[in-house]
C-alpha cells in the first residue's frame, strides 16, 4: 500500500506551498505527477513553476506541451497519466486518483479555507482509508509550519 499524506493548508495558497515540495521530492531523487481538475489549472501551475522564484529551477513539464513526458522529473496533468514513472503523486484542486497503490507516495493538498476543498479531502481520507492505505494528516500552525495531527 500507499503512503497518503493530506496537506491541510491555512496559511499559505498552493502558489506558495508546492515548490518547496517538489523541490524536497527532487533532492530525494523521486519522480513527481502534478494531477489538477483543469487545463486553464494545469496551465497556470506549469507558468508559475518557471517563475515563482528567481534563483531556483525546477525541471518540469505539463500535458499538452512538446517536451517528451519520460524525460521529465515533474508532469503536470489534469489526467490519470503517469508518463514520467513517477513514484510520488500530488493530488491538488480536489483532483482524485483512483488507484494510488502503484505510488509509494501520495499527497492531497487542500485549501482549509475553501468548505468545499475540505469536504472532499474528507472523503478522500474515508475512501483512502479504506483502500488501506498508511494515511496521515498535515495542518499548518499559525507560522505556516506543519505539524502532524493524525
Amino acid at each position: 500500500m500507499s503512503e497518503v499524506l493530506f496537506y491541510h493548508m491555512t496559511q499559505t495558497r498552493l502558489e506558495q506551498t508546492l515548490p518547496g515540495l517538489l523541490e524536497r521530492s527532487l533532492e530525494r531523487g523521486w519522480r513527481v505527477v502534478v494531477q489538477t481538475t483543469s487545463n486553464e489549472r494545469r496551465d497556470a501551475l506549469d507558468a508559475h513553476l518557471w517563475t515563482y522564484r528567481d534563483e531556483s529551477f525546477l525541471p518540469h513539464a505539463a500535458q499538452g506541451g512538446s517536451d517528451a513526458p519520460d524525460q521529465q522529473p515533474i508532469w503536470i496533468t489534469c489526467e490519470d497519466d503517469n508518463p514520467n514513472g513517477a513514484h510520488v503523486r500530488f493530488l491538488v484542486d480536489g483532483a482524485v486518483h483512483d488507484d494510488l497503490a502503484s505510488y509509494t507516495r501520495a499527497i492531497y493538498m487542500f485549501d482549509g479555507h475553501d468548505e468545499q476543498a475540505v469536504q472532499g479531502a474528507r472523503a478522500r481520507w474515508k475512501a483512502e482509508k479504506e483502500a488501506g492505505h498508511d494515511i496521515t494528516y498535515w495542518q499548518q500552525d499559525d507560522e505556516g509550519r506543519w505539524q502532524k495531527k493524525a
